[in-house]
């Protein structure tokens, strides 16, 4: 059996949740880059829209409804520590409800809001790729 991101190129996709002016983070527990501060994300199963992917992750690692999301960028991962190479669809939104908690401790040891000018480090390239791409956009 081949796996994605291992053996092939996986397709991903994230979303950057916004709230005044501060990004929703995650602490990586897991390859690829475990330790590192994410936006909300993961792997786009067959037969799904990566928009629709991207808001499943967020919900279920979150616990936050997402409501509409827009497209932000594109956002290739080429992790030489962890052998793993992702290309994937991230989307931004600040169109949901509710209050983040940790609801998948066994892949996240940490979630909170960040001022985009005062991130926690490390970043993982996923993340840097949507801060980038929002800073463009302001």
């Amino acid at each position: 059996m081949a796996f994605p991101g291992i053996d092939f190129p996986g397709l991903g996709c994230g979303l950057a949740i916004l709230r005044d002016g501060k990004i929703l983070l995650c602490r990586r527990l897991k390859a690829p880059e475990a330790g590192h501060w994410s936006i909300v994300g993961g792997k786009v199963d067959h037969m799904e829209r990566a928009e629709d992917a991207a808001r499943r992750e967020a919900e279920e690692e979150s616990g936050l409804s997402i409501r509409s999301t827009r497209f932000l960028c594109v956002s290739e991962q080429m992790i030489e520590t962890d052998r793993q190479h992702w290309i994937s669809l991230i989307y931004a939104t600040d169109d949901f409800s509710g209050e983040p908690r940790l609801t998948e401790p066994d892949k996240l040891s940490d979630i909170g809001w960040f001022e985009l000018s005062a991130l926690p480090q490390p970043l993982s390239r996923f993340a840097a790729d949507a801060v980038r791409a929002l800073g463009r956009m302001q």
